[in-house]
């Protein structure tokens, strides 16, 4: 399994708990840089969008990245958009139920892509708003490293967790 033995419970909390008080064009750019400083502090090979709703807000590709991380991010886009909910999430919900989760949402793996690095951004007010998406690492690490950028920014604006 590559799915850094998450299990959709703890996925599902984990959602429930990185709640930002609002999202708009600011805070989702607020949002992206936080990712790129993350990303070059550590040599990342990443690509990041963020989107309020469908509308990408934030986007970069840093060094090592490439075209086809644009590719991956879209797929992991649609996923959350569709679903409101993490990219890993899904496949491990996917996986403890055994089922084929293109086939039970009627979709192609071609259009959406149930690997880590898709973030819904939900806010307080609003619930779902937005995603943050990363690719270019291991799954595990795409998502890990979206928890910790929403994380850093909660932290940043003094918002509890």
């Amino acid at each position: 399994m590559t799915t850094g033995n998450f299990s959709s419970a703890q996925l599902l909390k984990e959602e429930q708990t990185l709640v930002l008080e609002d999202l708009n064009n600011s805070l989702a750019i607020e949002i992206g840089e936080i990712g790129v400083q993350l990303g070059r502090e550590r040599k990342l090979p990443i690509a990041l969008e963020v989107r309020i709703g469908e509308w990408t807000v934030f986007k970069a590709a840093l060094t090592g990245s490439k075209p086809e991380n644009d590719w991956w991010i879209n797929r992991k886009a649609r996923v959350v958009a569709m679903k409101h909910h993490s990219t890993i999430y899904e496949r491990v919900l996917a996986e403890e139920n055994g089922i084929d989760w293109h086939k039970e949402n009627k979709v192609e793996d071609e259009t959406h892509a149930i690997h880590g690095g898709g973030l819904p951004l939900i806010t307080k007010k609003d619930g779902f708003v937005g995603t943050l998406i990363i690719s270019g690492l291991p799954q595990v690490e795409d998502h890990l490293l979206g928890v910790e950028i929403i994380t850093e920014f909660l932290a940043r604006r003094g918002e509890s967790i």
